[in-house]
């Protein structure tokens, strides 16, 4: 991970120095902004591989940030907020954030959602073929393996699959889900979205009610993992 710089957009000074500590102490290199406007022009001046940005800034909503930043950056983006509400942590996902942690935080955590989001971007960028624990998905020839034997899935779930693999440790909310694979319309059909998760847990998963791939965010989506 070294070399890999890291944009923190928060107010708090005592949050930026916390992060600076764990992120330097782990091989990454931290750039710093106390308001949206720094936030956003340190961004664009010398773009990071991976945003951490707070909601409550001083001069514009996090939300707000998040969504310009969306309009040009395509890099993880991780919201840092007091608030834990699903409101808020829906809207900040449904905006174009990659994941989403409330104060206060564990750096543990912290850091392995940080690893997650650079993976899943690396995926994006460089692998044809996924490979999560035991699946393979081969994204030229449409084909996935589980140890090594093809899967049989259907379109739906075959897309459904894919749009979790490349959001790997990123959690994805059911309205989300929904309008990337069935279309704007569907956005409050989540019967549809319940099914064809329970579908493709049976063929993926050994053991469809103990899911270690898929993994039900309560409320919000679901997030899936090959930790």
């Amino acid at each position: 991970m070294n070399n890999i710089e890291i944009l923190i957009v928060d107010d708090e000074p005592q949050i930026r120095k916390l992060l600076r500590i764990t992120l330097e102490s782990n091989g990454f290199k931290v750039l710093e902004a106390a308001t949206g406007k720094e936030g956003m022009i340190a961004a664009a001046s010398h773009p990071p591989a991976l945003i951490i940005l707070d909601i409550g800034l001083p001069d514009e909503s996090g939300h707000s940030i998040l969504q310009k930043l969306r309009e040009w950056y395509s890099k993880p983006i991780i919201m840092l907020s007091v608030q834990n509400d699903e409101e808020n942590i829906v809207k900040a996902l449904d905006n174009g954030a990659n994941d989403y942690l409330t104060k206060p935080f564990r750096t543990g955590e912290l850091l392995a959602r940080i690893r997650s989001a650079i993976r899943s971007s690396a995926f994006e960028e460089n692998n044809p073929v996924i490979i999560c624990k035991a699946l393979e998905i081969d994204l030229a020839a449409r084909v996935v393996k589980k140890n090594s034997t093809i899967l049989k899935l259907t379109t739906t779930e075959y897309a459904l699959l894919i749009l979790f693999a490349k959001n790997e440790g990123r959690v994805l909310t059911h309205q989300y889900l929904l309008k990337e694979i069935w279309g704007v319309g569907y956005q409050n059909q989540s019967q549809y979205l319940r099914v064809f998760v329970a579908q493709l847990r049976k063929k993926i998963e050994d053991d469809a009610n103990h899911p270690k791939y898929i993994i039900t965010e309560s409320g919000v989506g679901y997030r899936f993992t090959s930790e």
